[in-house]
């Protein structure tokens, strides 16, 4: 059986959304809650199953490099000026994140153009080599009992072709999102017809939103390898799966269990924040009495 070990996390955007602090802190390095957004990614690639996670990155953007080399190496005395200072639990916490890369292999990419996505991801076809993958963006955390990847590789190891992972939301939020047409295999699994690219509410063709998690095989990378990226346009992953999809590729969509909490926006990553903090064992009973005495 096909395995998956290797993940890409493009994270060359220029992140726009978030200006102007994304000008100096890249946007995959914001907390949410106590940790960073791209923790939680490599988290869930760690709990999939996932050992080398290939990072596509911007030549000025280096602090995710950073945040994952073992931090006790790079500013040693701290590990000492925490023991003498009996802050135990900061040493949990720089313990925790060794544990999350300890068995996990990082590669970098650079992304020279600004050319969105889908050329960020065709960047890393060498180091792919021709192996099935999975592709995380590091705006899309799931918060489930069982990681969200890992639901779609037992889909992978079943049907051998690219799964996406779906998620059903509101009409009103239709417009800003990639929607799929789909043929309803059983509860949870759907064979992809096409993706409809922020459609108005009677336009859409289902209430499946496409989420920012895929596994994809050499047969996508054939597909980038005859697109013409450029600037105008930053063609999603999504677009590139529609394409084949509609030309009678084998394209797969599962609706995972799980609350999709979304980070690419300022209102989005609010919200995101808040409902994690409410939940969070230290600081969610304070944040609950907070908010009963606010106006």
């Amino acid at each position: 059986m096909t395995q998956i070990k290797k993940a890409i996390i493009p994270i060359a955007g220029l992140g726009t959304r978030f200006l102007p602090l994304s000008k100096v802190l890249p946007k995959e390095l914001w907390p949410l809650v106590d940790k960073p957004v791209i923790q939680y990614i490599v988290e869930e690639a760690k709990n999939s199953g996932i050992e080398e996670i290939i990072f596509v990155i911007r030549s000025d953007k280096k602090e995710v490099e950073s945040y994952f080399k073992k931090y006790i190496n790079k500013i040693p005395e701290i590990e000492e000026i925490l023991k003498i200072r009996k802050k135990n639990h900061l040493l949990k916490e720089l313990k925790n994140l060794e544990k999350i890369t300890k068995k996990i292999s990082f590669s970098y990419i650079l992304q020279k153009e600004p050319w969105g996505a889908s050329h960020a991801v065709f960047q890393t076809k060498k180091l792919i080599k021709n192996e099935p993958c999975a592709v995380l963006y590091a705006d899309d955390v799931v918060e489930s009992k069982v990681p969200c990847l890992l639901r779609l590789i037992k889909v992978f190891q079943k049907y051998q072709k690219p799964v996406i992972a779906l998620y059903r939301i509101p009409k009103e939020s239709f417009k800003f999102y990639g929607m799929v047409e789909v043929e309803k295999i059983n509860r949870r699994l759907y064979k992809i017809k096409r993706v409809v690219e922020k459609p108005q509410i009677k336009e859409a063709p289902s209430s499946l939103a496409v989420v920012g998690k895929h596994i994809i095989t050499q047969e996508v990378f054939n597909n980038l390898e005859r697109t013409s990226f450029n600037l105008e346009k930053d063609l999603t992953l999504s677009e590139s799966l529609s394409e084949m999809a509609e030309a009678g590729e084998d394209i797969y969509g599962y609706e995972f269990e799980g609350k999709w909490l979304e980070c690419g926006n300022k209102l989005a990553y609010l919200k995101s924040n808040l409902y994690l903090s409410l939940k969070h064992p230290q600081f969610g009973k304070e944040l609950r009495k907070l908010f009963k005495v606010l106006p």
